[in-house]
């Protein structure tokens, strides 16, 4: 059941703290959502976090492999750029680490780029 909009907007969290920010996150929800019902817009929701989620996990094995393949000590060290590309998009990589590939144009980083995500009418 959604919530009254008088529950949400006295900034009070149920603790007896007020934290002062709850206010803008639903107002901000509310502008994203617009006129979607809430039992809808959770799907669409909960699929950004996993993506979120996902591209964390992957960004940070990225990292971890960008340093190894560059490091001349390192048993991964790879000296052609080329080929050290190749490595930090090879899925295997990935997945022996339990690690979801995640296609360049799926990342996290990619999805922020694409203008119709930046919303300037959402705060």
């Amino acid at each position: 059941m959604a919530r009254k909009k008088a529950e949400y907007k006295t900034g009070n969290n149920g603790s007896g703290a007020s934290l002062g920010f709850e206010q803008k996150l639903w107002a901000a929800a509310d502008k994203m959502r617009s006129y979607m019902d809430p039992a809808e817009y959770k799907h669409v929701v909960l699929g950004l976090i996993f993506l979120k989620y996902i591209s964390d996990a992957f960004e940070e094995k990225r990292e971890q492999l960008e340093l190894f393949t560059a490091d001349p000590a390192s048993d991964l060290y790879v000296r052609e750029p080329e080929l050290r590309y190749e490595v930090l998009e090879d899925r295997d990589e990935y997945l022996a680490e339990n690690i979801f590939w995640v296609p360049a144009e799926a990342r996290w980083s990619a999805c922020r780029r694409v203008p119709s995500c930046r919303r300037s009418d959402v705060s």
